[in-house]
């Protein structure tokens, strides 16, 4: 591959960093995480902070049109972060290298969050009971990790959102090491803010 990119020009492609996991799982901190360390993130900025996420979404709407096809935008995140719910995984196309930090957390916590939020947004909370969207979730995690493990392309890491909170800094350190230490672990780990772990259970 190396050969061919010399012969025809072109420059060889660089990994896409890409930060996902379940819904209110810690993938917003994970991002300013990386953005504090010095790898650039991919936003838009159109989703602004609120008081669900105080520190900002770091989201690019592209990302979400990937189901229909939309991959126009992936040159742009070479050599950068962005964030890929896990559900829209799947559809990321195969050409390039990705490196996955997946953010687990506890699944109640998940559910607690994710009604707080719809709460705050004024919308309904009890359209469809916890246990059933838990169970959903659940089977929807074994998919995704049968899909990384069988994509020679995705390397991934599993990180925990009450771990990253807890002693931010080996956390960090991971990642610094997934990623080919380059980043400033010191300004990753002062990003963590213990006070924004609500819903703690």
């Amino acid at each position: 591959m190396g050969f061919f990119n010399k012969l025809f020009g072109r420059k060889p492609r660089q990994p896409v960093t890409i930060v996902s996991g379940l819904p209110r799982s810690g993938t917003s901190m994970m991002m300013k995480m990386l953005e504090a360390g010095g790898l650039l993130p991919l936003t838009d900025n159109l989703r602004t902070a609120d008081v669900d996420n105080p520190k900002g979404y770091y989201e690019f709407e592209r990302v979400k049109k990937l189901e229909e096809g939309d991959v126009a935008w992936l040159p742009e995140a070479e050599g950068k972060v962005v964030k890929v719910i896990s559900a829209l995984l799947k559809h990321l196309p195969d050409g390039y290298e990705y490196r996955v930090i997946f953010m687990r957390r506890n699944m109640g916590e998940i559910l607690a969050s994710q009604k707080k939020m719809l709460q705050n947004r004024g919308e309904a909370t009890d359209v469809v009971s916890d246990e059933e969207i838990a169970a959903l979730f659940e089977k929807h995690l074994q998919h995704i990790r049968h899909w990384i493990e069988t994509h020679p392309n995705v390397l991934v890491l599993y990180l925990h959102y009450s771990d990253v909170l807890a002693d931010p800094l080996p956390q960090a350190r991971r990642v610094n090491a997934f990623l080919g230490n380059t980043l400033n672990v010191e300004a990753m780990a002062l990003t963590v803010d213990p006070d924004l772990y609500r819903n703690r259970q």
